[in-house]
């Protein structure tokens, strides 16, 4: 699934692919905002972000979705 992450005062955002599902990962980000700790995820090629939860602006969780492939209607 997709997550986005937006630090203050960066114009970009940060993209990931994560392997978790949605509620994995905010329980995850809630556990960081709540305790002041820095957000650590894995992506799905197992590279860790790591992002102070201080300069948190906003996580995006994507939708659990399964990419279709080929030229199909819908």
């Amino acid at each position: 699934m997709e997550v986005k992450i937006g630090i203050q005062n960066i114009g970009r955002e940060l993209v990931l692919e994560s392997a978790q599902d949605a509620d994995a990962v905010a329980k995850v980000v809630a556990e960081s905002l709540a305790k002041g700790t820095e957000l650590r995820l894995t992506d799905e090629k197992g590279r860790q972000i790591i992002v102070p939860s201080s300069v948190l602006g906003y996580v995006e969780i994507g939708a659990e979705e399964v990419r279709r492939v080929g030229f199909g209607a819908l």
